[in-house]
């Protein structure tokens, strides 16, 4: 009788194996599965490129990323005349599940991408090759833009200056490795909404930007708490540690804040007048990506000021900066 137990649980283990088994090999093989990229060839307008750019710069920020960045400077700015190469590095010390390398995104590296790859890319998180993009790069919301502004973007990335310059492929630790292939959505594109609405056009560039993914805490990938109460951590190398603000409408957030307060400091950082400074080790320091969001249209920040000001409140009293113990 012994024997036979025995038995039946080795089978029910040997069971469970090749079940769990099966399953990893269909995540691994069979995902990510958003449909092929769609055939489009997106006509190059002087009105798409100008949209483009203001869009890849200051408000979905593609550049902030995919450029080389000057963290010995307050703000951490973009080093001149490296728009697109790629090579910031997301990693373990950051608290990521892997080593994830923004790739080159210049005509050297995407000439060989059809306007529909690059849109896959952009809007479902699919490589031109299948693979799952990790959504350090925030396609989930990018899919929810309007189309033409995507189409702009394309535009303004097929203009970018070629620079030839290799990045190493993004890894994965388990079980991010298959996770991953989960996460790639076909894209549920909406329609801007007319600037007259200001709240629903402020949630649109609240949507463009990724707000959410920094303002709210977050842990494994999960949200958790009230949506952008901030607190969610950013630790550097030297163990220093950053937290996203609180930006619902309490007054532990920006609820005691005009909107020209909240205008100015956004504009505060503007190129005409602000000269970053060098930071010093142990030093606040932030990833926040003030001076691209400062050339963000007074319009467009007085929309996103309208829209935050639509969220539940919530009592967050956020420290912002610990410093390396």
């Amino acid at each position: 009788m012994k024997k036979r137990a025995t038995r039946i649980f080795l089978y029910a283990i040997g069971f469970l194996i090749l079940i769990v088994a099966l399953l990893l090999s269909y995540v691994k093989a069979m995902l990510p599965n958003v449909g092929n990229a769609p055939e489009m060839t997106v006509e190059r307008t002087p009105e798409r490129l100008e949209r483009g750019r203001y869009l890849a710069n200051h408000v979905m920020v593609c550049m902030d990323c995919h450029s080389e960045r000057e963290y010995s400077l307050f703000t951490a700015p973009m080093v001149p005349n490296t728009e697109g190469m790629g090579g910031e590095v997301f990693d373990q010390n950051m608290g990521f599940p892997g080593r994830y390398v923004s790739p080159n995104i210049t005509p050297a590296k995407l000439e060989n991408w059809t306007d529909g790859e690059i849109f896959r890319a952009i809007t479902a998180g699919v490589s031109k090759d299948g693979r799952a993009l990790f959504p350090v790069m925030p396609h989930p919301y990018y899919g929810q833009l309007d189309e033409e502004d995507i189409k702009a973007v394309i535009v303004y990335l097929r203009s970018l200056k070629r620079i030839e310059h290799e990045t190493e492929a993004s890894m994965s630790d388990f079980p991010m490795n298959f996770i991953l292939n989960t996460i790639p959505k076909k894209p549920s594109l909406t329609k801007i909404p007319p600037k007259t609405d200001r709240v629903s056009y402020g949630k649109y560039l609240i949507t463009a930007a990724a707000c959410n993914d920094c303002h709210t805490r977050q842990e494994k990938g999960q949200f958790i708490g009230d949506a952008f109460a901030g607190g969610m951590e950013f630790k550097f190398p030297d163990g220093s540690v950053l937290r996203s603000a609180n930006i619902t409408p309490h007054e532990s957030g920006i609820g005691l804040w005009s909107e020209e307060q909240f205008i100015q400091r956004f504009k505060a950082y503007s190129r005409s007048t602000y000269t970053p400074h060098q930071i010093a080790p142990g030093e606040f320091q932030t990833i926040m990506r003030w001076t691209f969001y400062a050339e963000m249209e007074t319009e467009d920040l007085q929309a996103i000021y309208a829209y935050l000001k639509t969220l539940k409140p919530a009592a967050n009293n956020v420290v912002l900066f610990s410093p390396a113990n």
